[in-house]
C-alpha cells in the first residue's frame, strides 16, 4: 500500500521576490484596534467618574463638600438620603414619575407595537405615506410644540366626562404626551424589527387557523420581544428624565415628577448650600435606571444585534 504525499505549500510571492502577508491582523488593523480601545477607555472614564463622583458625594457632610469636593467620605451619612425624601419632598416626586412613566411607556409600547406591526406586515393604500408622517415627527422640536401643547392640554380638562381625568396637573395627561413624543421613534424602530421577522411562520399561523389578531398576539409580538424590551427601555430613560414637557404640564407642586423636583431641589440647594441632600436626591433618581438596565442587559444586547444578525 502506497500513500500519496501532497505538495507542500508554498506561500505567495510579490513580483520583487518578497513574501506577501498572509491574511491576519497587520499594523494598520492594531493601531485602529488600539486607537478604538483607547477611545472606548476614554469615554467610559468620561461617564463614570461623574457618576462615581455623585454617588460618593451623596455620603457625605457639607462641611466635606465645601472643604474638599472630590475628597472621599469620612463615613455614610444615610440622613442625607432621608432629608432629601422627606424634607425636599423627592418620594412624592417619585412616586409621580413612577406614575406617569408607567402609564406612559405601557401605553407607547402598545400602541407603536400594534401600529408598526401593521405598517411592516400589511400592504394597503396610504401604508407609506402614513410611515413618513411618523418619520415626520422625528424632525419636530420639542420646544415648539410648547405653546400648542399648554392650550390643547387645558382644553382637554373643560370636555365634558372625560375632561376630571385630563388637563394641566393630571398624571394622564402628561402620559399621552409622553406616548405622541414618543411615538415617532417607536413605530420607525419596530417597523423595521418587525420586517426582519421570517414570513413562513406567519404563513403557517394562517394556514392553522389563526387570525389577524391572534397572529399578532400570540406568535409575531413574543418573537419581536428583543426589540421591544430594548426600545422599552430607551423610552423609560427618555420619559424618566424628560424635563421640558412636565414643566409646562404639572404646574400643582404636589403633581411634580422627579425631575422637576430635583430642579427645584438645587435652585433651593443654592441658598442653603444643602449639597449632600442634592447628591443624594440625584442617587435616588439614578437607582431606577441602573436596576432596569442591569436587569433587562443582554435582552437590550440581543434586540440590538437582532436586526443586524437576521
Amino acid at each position: 500500500m502506497t500513500t500519496t504525499q501532497s505538495p507542500p505549500r508554498l506561500e505567495p510571492r510579490s513580483p520583487r521576490g518578497r513574501r506577501d502577508r498572509l491574511p491576519g491582523v497587520g499594523a494598520g488593523e492594531k493601531a485602529i484596534g488600539l486607537l478604538n480601545g483607547g477611545f472606548l477607555l476614554l469615554w467610559g472614564l468620561i461617564t463614570a467618574l461623574p457618576l462615581l463622583w455623585a454617588i460618593l458625594s451623596a455620603f457625605k457632610t457639607n462641611g466635606e463638600f465645601r472643604v474638599d469636593p472630590l475628597g472621599l467620605p469620612s463615613g455614610v451619612q444615610w440622613d442625607n438620603f432621608s432629608r432629601a425624601w422627606s424634607a425636599a419632598n423627592i418620594g412624592q416626586y417619585f412616586l409621580n414619575s413612577v406614575i406617569v412613566v408607567s402609564i406612559s411607556v405601557t401605553l407607547t409600547m402598545l400602541f407603536g407595537a400594534m401600529g408598526a406591526y401593521v405598517l411592516a406586515r400589511y400592504d394597503f393604500p396610504g401604508n407609506r405615506f402614513i410611515y413618513y408622517l411618523f418619520l415626520g415627527g422625528l424632525i419636530l422640536p420639542v420646544f415648539l410644540a410648547l405653546v400648542p401643547m399648554f392650550f390643547v392640554v387645558r382644553n382637554l380638562g373643560s370636555l365634558p366626562v372625560i375632561g376630571q381625568f385630563l388637563g394641566l396637573n393630571s398624571y394622564l395627561s402628561l402620559a399621552l404626551v409622553y406616548v405622541a413624543f414618543s411615538m415617532p421613534f417607536t413605530v420607525f424602530f419596530l417597523t423595521a424589527f418587525f420586517r426582519t421577522l421570517p414570513n413562513s411562520i406567519a404563513e403557517a399561523g394562517i394556514v392553522d387557523g389563526c387570525s389577524h389578531f391572534s397572529l399578532f398576539w400570540k406568535v409575531m409580538l413574543p418573537m419581536a420581544r428583543p426589540g421591544l424590551i430594548s426600545l422599552a427601555l430607551f423610552n423609560f430613560l427618555g420619559h424618566w428624565n424628560q424635563y421640558v414637557l412636565p414643566l409646562v404640564i404639572m404646574q400643582d407642586s404636589d403633581k411634580k415628577v422627579l425631575a422637576q423636583g430635583l430642579g427645584t431641589l438645587a435652585a433651593s440647594t443654592g441658598f442653603r448650600a444643602d449639597w449632600s441632600a442634592l447628591f443624594a436626591g440625584l442617587v435616588i433618581a439614578l437607582l431606577p435606571v441602573l436596576i432596569v438596565y442591569i436587569i433587562f442587559q443582554k435582552q437590550v444586547q440581543a434586540g440590538l444585534t437582532a436586526g443586524v444578525l437576521k
